[in-house]
């Protein structure tokens, strides 16, 4: 597998991720217990997968990956900007919130599980979809504008 197609990969994890969860939800709310169990750990194991990718991409590619963003006109780079900034943020502070679920989870306390699943889900789904979005910038919308 060449480095080259590792955002590619990484994309369609996040998409997966976000379709796993958007499902396990629709699930949870049927009452579906077992199929929102399997479901939510298949997202978890995607996401996973592409943090593994993502970090080895990182460690290879080091700062060229995104080295090209200069030339882009002011006003697309703030707003590309601040679509990553949050992205960012929430991609570090979900992981223990994820954890945390999963172990409430796991002790079937139902309740707490409840109250942090909310908030962690909300999280999550903004990362998987925001992750999609500057894949589709750096991949797709930002090559087209080069001059």
């Amino acid at each position: 597998m060449h480095l080259s197609t590792l955002p590619h990969i990484n994309a369609a994890l996040n998409a997966a991720s976000t379709a796993l969860l958007l499902a396990g939800f629709v699930q949870i709310r049927r009452q579906r217990w077992r199929a929102h169990a399997a479901l939510m750990i298949a997202a978890c194991v995607t996401s996973v997968a592409f943090l593994a990718c993502y970090l080895y991409y990182h460690h290879v590619a080091g700062e060229q990956s995104t080295k090209h963003m200069t030339w882009l006109p002011h006003w697309l780079r703030m707003a590309y900007l601040c679509i990553l900034f949050p992205h960012l943020l929430l991609a570090t502070v979900m992981l223990p919130f994820i954890g945390l679920t999963l172990w409430r989870a796991t002790r079937r306390n139902w309740p707490r599980h409840r109250g942090i699943a909310r908030p962690t889900l909300a999280m999550w789904l903004y990362v998987s979809v925001s992750g999609v979005a500057i894949y589709w910038m750096l991949y797709h919308l930002f090559p087209g504008m080069r001059g």
